[in-house]
C-alpha cells in the first residue's frame, strides 16, 4: 500500500435515516361524543385538552331542566351544588360554572370514553343500584321515594334515556313488588317510585 493511500479521501458512509417516531394513538377526547340519554349543553377543555362535559339529565314534571358535569380526562363527576345547608341539582348556569372551574385546574390527559353497555348489562346495573339501596333503616310505615335523579351519578356508565330507566323501574316494581312500588301521580301524571321497607 502506498503512503498516499493512507490519506486518500474515502466516501463518507451515509448516516442512517432516523426512523419516523411512532405516532401515539390518543383516545377520543370527547369532542363529538354524545352518550345516549345525556344531550350535551356545553363543553370545556381542561389544561390537557380533555373535554369537560355539561350534559342534561332531563327535567322535572314542571319543566325545570337539570345537568351534570363530567370530566373526560379525570373521573370528576358532579350532579349537585351546595346551596346554604342543602345540595341541589345543577341548573345550566351552575353546571357551566362548575365545569369552567374544573377545566381551569384539571391537567388530566384525555382518557378512553366509557363504552355503552349492552341491554342486559345496563338492566342488571340499574337493578343492582336499586337493590343496594339500604332498607333496614326504614320504618315499616315509611317508604323511601326513589327519583330518576337518584341515578344521575351513574348516567355516563349507564348511557340510557330517562324513558328507558322508567320502563325498567316499572318492570322491576312488577317483578319485585316487595322491593319497589310504582304509582302514577294524579297531579303531574309522572310515575313515582318508592323503595319499600324490608319485611321482618
Amino acid at each position: 500500500m502506498a503512503l498516499i493511500d493512507l490519506f486518500a479521501r474515502k466516501p463518507a458512509t451515509p448516516a442512517a435515516v432516523a426512523a419516523e417516531p411512532e405516532s401515539r394513538t390518543w383516545p377520543e377526547i370527547g369532542e363529538t361524543w354524545k352518550p345516549e340519554g345525556l344531550p350535551d349543553a356545553e363543553r370545556y377543555y381542561n389544561q390537557a385538552h380533555a373535554v369537560v362535559l355539561v350534559a342534561s339529565t332531563g327535567q322535572d314534571a314542571y319543566g325545570t331542566a337539570y345537568y351534570l358535569v363530567a370530566c373526560l380526562g379525570c373521573h370528576f363527576l358532579s350532579t349537585r351544588t351546595k346551596h346554604q345547608t342543602v345540595y341541589i341539582r345543577y341548573a345550566l348556569r351552575q353546571a357551566a360554572e362548575a365545569a369552567n372551574d374544573h377545566a381551569g385546574t384539571c391537567r388530566a390527559l384525555p382518557r378512553e370514553l366509557p363504552a355503552r353497555p349492552d341491554e342486559d348489562t345496563a338492566r342488571n346495573l340499574l337493578r343492582s343500584w336499586v337493590t343496594a339501596t339500604p332498607r333496614r333503616g326504614l320504618h315499616r310505615d315509611i317508604d323511601l321515594e326513589l327519583h330518576l335523579a337518584d341515578f344521575d351519578s351513574g348516567r355516563l356508565e349507564l348511557q340510557r334515556t330517562n324513558e328507558w330507566i322508567q320502563t325498567e323501574l316499572e318492570a322491576l316494581a312488577t317483578e319485585q313488588s316487595d322491593l319497589l312500588s310504582a304509582r302514577t301521580d294524579e297531579h303531574t301524571g309522572t310515575v313515582r317510585f318508592r323503595i319499600l321497607p324490608q319485611s321482618h
